[in-house]
């Protein structure tokens, strides 16, 4: 009689449209509702930031040059491709309670699973309608005195790192990836520490979508280690952070005193990210934009 032993699969980080493992050699076990380990996940590094960061910045300028349009139908790509993924999330949005513990405590099914994959698939097909529309919104063209017109348009920020709360993993992960790239930034994005499942197949879903390598870079990995660094970083042009600890929070605006990178941080609670009009509104994007006012001579 053979027995068959299920294969534990080791989910890597997603850097530059690649997979590759930490250049640390690091993993951090997950376990399952009842303590079991049923995955890895590579416990990034401050090097594998580096790298996202490079990545990110060498396909930025590309990523904003790319027709709004064509934006958009990228994100409707990734909100197919995530949809036919449902039944994975599902299952690992209730499957995995902790990562990182020796001893997790058991986790009952999460009810609300599919309603996070079904909230997450509409918020990636409303920043699809948004990504040739939010600019009308958030840029005016402006009275002024004198023989001129006067535009103000939102313009990409750039590298935007984002951190994500633990929970909703997957929701809350999507809700602030999207609006930094509607708007044409590329982002390295840190995923949730207790439950970084979801953040490893939303990875896929990237990589089988049409978006370009290096617009999107997904790392897992502990704040601890990795909030300085996107502190420090000056390539990175701003951070985006939902409900990070204190400590972490003061380290993020430190470093933004030191070189000047915007720090934008939402104090959510789970609920609060299934609120349409907050979090699908053209003003998430605005925290992803600066701002550009063009003069131009007007005939008499």
């Amino acid at each position: 009689m053979t027995i068959r032993l299920p294969i534990i699969k080791t989910h890597k980080l997603f850097i530059n449209g690649q997979f590759p493992r930490s250049e640390s050699g690091r993993s951090l076990e997950v376990r399952g509702a009842s303590g079991e380990v049923i995955a890895h996940a590579c416990n990034a590094s401050r090097k594998d930031l580096r790298d996202a960061v490079v990545a990110a910045r060498a396909a930025q300028d590309a990523w904003s040059r790319r027709a709004a349009y064509n934006r958009g139908q990228i994100f409707y790509r990734m909100a197919e491709m995530l949809d036919a993924k449902r039944a994975e999330f599902v299952d690992l949005l209730n499957d995995t309670p902790a990562a990182g513990k020796t001893k997790p405590k058991p986790k009952p099914a999460r009810p609300d699973a599919d309603r996070e994959v079904s909230a997450s698939v509409d918020r990636l097909v409303a920043f699809a309608g948004w990504a040739d529309k939010y600019s009308q919104i958030l840029g005016c063209h402006n009275p002024v005195n004198g023989p001129f017109y006067n535009f103000t348009v939102a313009e990409a920020t750039g590298v935007v790192g984002i951190v994500a709360p633990d929970r909703p993993a997957l929701l809350a992960m999507v809700s602030l990836i999207a609006p930094a790239i509607c708007a044409g930034n590329t982002v390295v994005a840190l995923a949730s520490e207790t439950t970084p499942l979801p953040a490893c197949v939303l990875a896929e879903v990237c990589a089988t979508s049409d978006v370009p390598s290096g617009v999107v870079n997904i790392l897992t990995g502990t704040r601890a280690e990795l909030v300085p660094q996107f502190s420090e970083h000056r390539e990175v042009d701003a951070v985006v952070a939902a409900s990070i600890e204190p400590d972490h929070l003061a380290r993020l605006r430190l470093g933004a005193a030191n070189n000047l990178k915007r720090v934008v941080t939402h104090a959510l609670a789970d609920t609060d990210w299934y609120d349409d009009a907050r979090c699908e509104s053209p003003w998430a994007i605005e925290p992803t934009v600066e701002m550009k006012t063009i003069w131009h001579p007007a005939s008499a």
